[in-house]
């Protein structure tokens, strides 16, 4: 290969992720297009969303795109992230093995649930890796009023489709995004048992990195992939996005952001 050939000078975008969207299989049809376009290469670091957003603050990554609004509102706030644009969304739910031993099928709230799996001491297996999964778990606990503890209590410290996968091994109850639920259904027995609360709304939002804190970032082509996910391909790749003809996330609705 000759030095300077269109390989060896090809542009790489560092992007820090969530594992939701990666386990999602949304990343594998959602990156080629633009990859294609701007004859760039998406390097994917797939980690929980505190791990995401820490990436970008050492300048290790040039954009972030996670899910946990008041930490991604931090990052911007301190300096180390431009430009915060809304995604897509879609929302969290309780799974369980579906004979529902702690009895959650029919409560009222998200709290209500988890206070009855505590009651009832049974198996709860928590992503326990700071992810945009995990505050979301640990809102719900405080909303509870429970410090959760014990040999219920399991955090697992991996992935969301690892999480489900040991839930369903255990026999256990979790915390898990619609989209990489719907994509793992078919390698588990565990059943939505809570649902639709407003406090279980799960939005996207994708950042690029401050150059201004670090110059060595790649501003251009991060603004160049943001205002693509962002935009009418983008937006409609995700809107498309379906396993067994079940959308796993939205990029429409009341919640939206409009720029």
């Amino acid at each position: 290969m000759l030095p300077g050939s269109p390989v060896l000078a090809m542009e790489r975008l560092r992007m820090s992720t969530t594992t939701s969207t990666e386990n999602s299989g949304l990343l594998a049809v959602l990156l080629p297009p633009f990859e294609k376009k701007h004859g760039c290469k998406v390097d994917v670091i797939a980690v929980g969303t505190g791990k995401s957003l820490k990436l970008g603050e050492t300048g290790d990554v040039d954009v972030v795109f996670v899910h946990a609004r008041k930490p991604e509102d931090k990052f911007v706030a301190d300096g180390f992230g431009v430009n915060r644009r809304d995604v897509m969304y879609n929302d969290f739910v309780i799974l369980g093995p579906p004979d529902d031993p702690a009895g959650i099928r029919n409560t009222v709230s998200a709290s209500d649930a988890f206070a009855r799996i505590a009651a009832a001491q049974a198996r709860f297996v928590s992503r326990g890796d700071e992810s945009g999964t995990h505050q979301k778990e640990k809102e719900i606990w405080k909303a509870a009023g429970i410090v959760p503890k014990g040999k219920w209590y399991l955090e697992a410290g991996q992935g969301m489709g690892e999480v489900i996968q040991m839930a369903a091994q255990v026999r256990g109850y979790t915390l898990a995004d619609r989209g990489t639920y719907i994509a793992y259904r078919k390698k588990t027995d565990l059943a939505v048992l809570r649902q639709g609360d407003k406090g279980l709304w799960n939005p996207y939002g994708v950042i690029a990195v401050n150059p201004a804190r670090h110059p060595h970032v790649k501003h251009g082509l991060a603004m160049k992939f943001i205002e693509y996910l962002t935009g009418e391909e983008g937006r409609r790749i995700i809107a498309d996005f379906k396993i067994d003809g079940e959308p796993l996330f939205f990029v429409h609705g009341p919640h939206e952001v409009k720029h």
